[in-house]
């Protein structure tokens, strides 16, 4: 009796021991509430329970934002609603709290390695594009300016007064004597004219104004001949000839070239001396083809010449030569300037700057040093937080003085990477490889050589079952009719694959059921790079999809 009585008293207690429990446990504060007693046996939640749970923590039954739907092929290609492919494939949507599944994806750097890399960064701002266009040149004598010294007649040089290349004369000065037959002839002619006016003096009008004539004509002649005045004025004064006549220059300048020798014979029409005005100077700019449009007439240009490396010329461009060399692509773009001092000498030279503006006033621009130009497309990282790049295209447009204007892709106040960037570019290059296969999170780090090459390999590739519906080994194809692979989130479906090696269909036939791994190409498409018939050995003892890949 006594142990039937314990035995009841012992479940009494047990019973209330479990009762007192159960109401502090569903009563007790979720952030305060200690475990349960080890082995006691939690009861099952009411709905009543769950429902209350729920009202307690809103945040984690409530579901993210979708940002947009992308492509299940990896494809560049976004939706803002639900939406199939050409296959019939869903498209995956993409929440407000992950990274963008892109082929681009962030690129995640430690802090360290920013530092060592010595990254950069610039704001995005308004800049007014004024470009400077640089030439090389050569200092040219003013055409205009040029003056040859030649003889109509025949004749000696019988004494030189201007002996040296580079002498400096002033027109009308003594350049030479010369000696012509000619020239003594027609001096008589002149003589005999006036000496015929004077003896006819009282004679007829019309005679005497006939001899008029002749002595009028002679001295026409020897002008002709470039005789100076003051040559002139002396054989009227003396009224004598002169075996030696003395040719003058016609203009100020500086002597270029003196073919003439004392004692040298000349025929009329060669030259003797050539003076060029060096007091205003053209300079030949050779201007690239890409940059004429920015050059026009009546822009200023400045000058600097090694000679003078302290000074600075100003000139203005007066003509642009209608042809382009075919050989350097450039044209020559003439600059004229004042010479004064005549310090720039021609065949010097020297280096032109022509400052232009496009005229659009302040545009968007990024420093030229942060766009990574590969010839196809055109990238800025854009830095998304400590250690968060993102390799974003973008379109240019003008550039000018360092910097490049942004059309589309970024926008005023981001932070460009300006220096550095081809190292994160490269970094960014394998993230994108592995976000465009879906098997690797954006975080992961691989220091090793080896250790990337094999995160490369698993990310790169797929394995999948199916059938094979057709097969074509000469053109390298397979028809699959596949399950579902779960890496790409494929449903099953029936695809068609080109083959990266036909040799590997040779022991497969249409009907048969195989494995098959495929790897993703960069213009989205995917390639068998390995199948076997289903039960076969497994890859990893045949050849591994990773060593097809390396033949890819």
């Amino acid at each position: 009796m006594k142990r039937t009585a314990r035995i009841a008293s012992a479940l009494l207690l047990i019973a209330a021991s479990l009762a007192a429990g159960y109401w502090w446990g569903a009563n007790r504060s979720p952030a305060g509430a200690p475990q349960a007693p080890t082995g006691a046996v939690a009861p099952a939640a009411s709905p009543e329970t769950a429902a209350g749970a729920a009202a307690i923590d809103p945040a984690a039954t409530a579901k993210p934002r979708v940002l947009y739907y992308r492509n299940p092929m990896g494809l560049p290609d976004t939706s803002p609603v639900p939406k199939k492919d050409q296959m019939g494939m869903d498209y995956i949507a993409v929440y407000a709290d992950e990274e963008p599944a892109s082929a681009t994806p962030l690129v995640k750097l430690s802090v360290d390695k920013v530092q060592k890399l010595g990254v950069k960064t610039e704001a995005v701002a308004l800049h007014d594009l004024a470009s400077t266009i640089r030439a090389v040149a050569t200092v040219q004598s003013n055409e205009r300016t040029l003056n040859t010294v030649t003889a109509k007649f025949d004749g000696w040089i019988q004494r030189l007064h201007v002996n040296t290349t580079g002498q400096a004369v002033r027109k009308g000065e003594a350049l030479m004597d010369v000696y012509s037959p000619d020239l003594i002839a027609a001096q008589e002619e002149y003589l005999i004219a006036r000496r015929g006016v004077q003896t006819l003096a009282g004679g007829s009008a019309e005679v005497r104004d006939s001899m008029q004539r002749l002595v009028d004509s002679a001295l026409a002649r020897l002008r002709n001949w470039d005789i100076s005045e003051t040559e002139l004025q002396r054989l009227t004064r003396d009224g004598k000839t002169t075996q030696y006549l003395t040719l003058r220059s016609p203009a100020n300048g500086v002597v270029l070239e003196k073919p003439a020798i004392q004692g040298k014979r000349f025929m009329a029409g060669e030259v003797l001396y050539q003076v060029a005005d060096l007091s205003q100077v053209w300079l030949l700019a050779e201007v690239f083809e890409r940059d004429l449009g920015q050059v026009h007439i009546g822009q200023s240009a400045t000058i600097k010449v090694d000679a003078y490396p302290e000074k600075t010329f100003m000139g203005t461009v007066t003509f642009i030569y209608p042809t382009v060399s075919p050989e350097s692509r450039t044209a020559k773009v003439r600059v004229e300037l004042g010479n004064p001092t005549a310090l720039l000498k021609p065949s010097m030279y020297a280096h032109a700057e022509f400052t232009s503006s496009r005229g659009k006033g302040r545009v968007l621009a990024v420093p030229d040093s942060a766009v990574l130009d590969t010839g196809t497309r055109q990238l800025v990282l854009v830095q998304r937080g400590e250690g968060k790049f993102e390799p974003r295209p973008v379109k240019l447009g003008a550039r000018g003085d360092g910097y490049i204007e942004i059309i589309e892709g970024v926008k005023d106040g981001e932070s460009v990477v300006v220096s550095a960037n081809f190292l994160i570019d490269a970094e960014s290059n394998l993230k994108a490889a592995f976000s465009g296969f879906g098997q690797i999170s954006n975080g992961a780090k691989t220091e090793e050589k080896g250790q990337i090459k094999a995160a490369v390999a698993a990310a790169s590739t797929h394995r999948g079952e199916g059938t094979i519906d057709a097969m074509d080994p000469v053109n390298a194809s397979v028809t699959l009719a596949h399950g579902p692979i779960a890496s790409l989130k494929w449903p099953a479906m029936t695809m068609d694959f080109k083959v990266k090696d036909a040799a590997l269909l040779r022991a497969l036939k249409p009907g048969q059921r195989v494995v098959f791994d495929i790897a993703g190409e960069p213009g989205g498409e995917y390639t068998v790079v390995g199948i076997q018939a289903a039960g076969a050995k497994p890859a990893a003892e045949t050849g591994s999809t990773a060593d097809a890949l390396k033949g890819r």
